[in-house]
């Protein structure tokens, strides 16, 4: 244990020292990307409390992307995809609403309460999806601080979208119609 708590102390004079050779400008970049760092940790941490297990995807993900697409995009046309912006953030289905959804705090409640035993996380520009395993306790406020993330059943059956954009979303909804 002090072993650890010594490295962790050298470490912390390292980060210092180089913080010290940085001028004053550049600190605000340094504490948002030290802000973007603590909130990974801190979503890894509460999902290692729930007793989620996640599997990164790599094989299986741009199959599940567009499972993802056809689920709940298939009736908007290429034009309209593309007048919203859509490849940019794909949750603009739900903000320019081309698609059913529900919004905010309706978004949320359902959200806490559909069955999830094992859901699909993708981010709008990571190329992986993962598998989160034994995520019956996760809810809403769990992705607060997760941007432009989709989460949807194996069955694809409902997603989950949180922005990162403060008045929009979060959105829930269901599988679109044959």
């Amino acid at each position: 244990m002090n072993e650890q708590r010594g490295r962790g102390m050298i470490i912390k004079d390292k980060i210092n020292q180089m913080l010290d050779t940085l001028p004053e400008e550049e600190l605000d970049n340094v504490y948002w990307f030290v802000y973007y760092l603590r909130n990974i940790y801190l979503h890894k941490w509460n999902l290692f409390g729930k007793g989620v297990k996640v599997t990164y995807l790599f094989e299986e993900s741009e199959k599940l992307m567009q499972l993802w697409e056809y689920n709940f995009t298939r009736k908007i046309s290429n034009e309209t995809k593309e007048s919203i912006y859509y490849n940019q953030f794909k949750w603009h289905i739900y903000s320019y609403e081309k698609e059913d959804c529900l919004k905010e705090e309706a978004a949320r409640e359902a959200f806490d309460v559909v069955l999830k035993d094992e859901i699909y996380v993708m981010y709008q520009n990571s190329p992986f999806v993962m598998l989160y395993s034994n995520a019956t306790e996760l809810i809403s406020t769990d992705f607060d601080n997760e941007q432009d993330i989709y989460i949807f059943d194996k069955s694809c059956t409902w997603t989950y979208v949180n922005t990162h954009e403060s008045m929009c979303g979060p959105y829930f909804a269901t599988k679109v119609g044959p």
